[in-house]
């Protein structure tokens, strides 16, 4: 049988022309016998445990350091003046953390200026009577909205100005 698998090798060989011919493997017995412990490992090898799949992360633990992040970023940019050199470097480094959230899919979302509306998922803290606004807007946020895959994980906590009431209860507008 070995002469009829050598005799069909060298038949394959042959047609092809003497360059392109591939010489047969020397094979020594150690490198053989090499080659069987080899295959009989992998064929004996157990198959691999699956890993669990990784933990949800801690929302709430990663809506805090979305926050406090923010408010520092906050705190930077609200210092006035011009900024020294190390407070341009943190600012970098706030930055670049905020995207990498961000591109992990947490979002933090502040509503300094946004019109108020009742239906909006927001805790309000206050509601400050502004006679020089006309509609209700959120003046400041005391914490901002923090949202994981597009999924609110924090509500935001804001103070909101109102128009000032008429003193005599009756709406100007009518």
């Amino acid at each position: 049988m070995r002469g009829m698998e050598r005799l069909r090798e060298e038949l394959r060989q042959r047609r092809h022309h003497r360059e392109f011919r591939i010489a047969p493997p020397i094979w020594t017995d150690a490198q053989r016998a090499h080659l069987a412990e080899l295959l009989a490992a992998v064929r004996d090898a157990k198959p691999v445990e699956q890993q669990p799949p990784p933990e949800a992360p801690d929302e709430a633990a990663l809506a805090t350091a979305a926050t406090n992040l923010w408010r520092a970023q906050r705190k930077l940019g609200s210092a006035g003046g011009q900024p020294s050199p190390r407070d341009r470097q943190a600012s970098r480094y706030l930055r670049t953390c905020s995207e990498a959230l961000a591109g992990a899919g947490l979002v933090v979302q502040e509503h300094d200026g946004d019109v108020f509306d009742s239906g909006r998922e927001l805790e309000v803290l206050v509601y400050q009577e502004n006679p020089a606004l006309t509609a209700e807007v959120v003046i400041e946020t005391v914490r901002p909205s923090v949202y994981l895959h597009g999924r609110l994980v924090q509500m935001g906590q804001v103070i909101v100005g109102t128009p000032a009431q008429p003193v005599d209860g009756r709406n100007e507008h009518a």
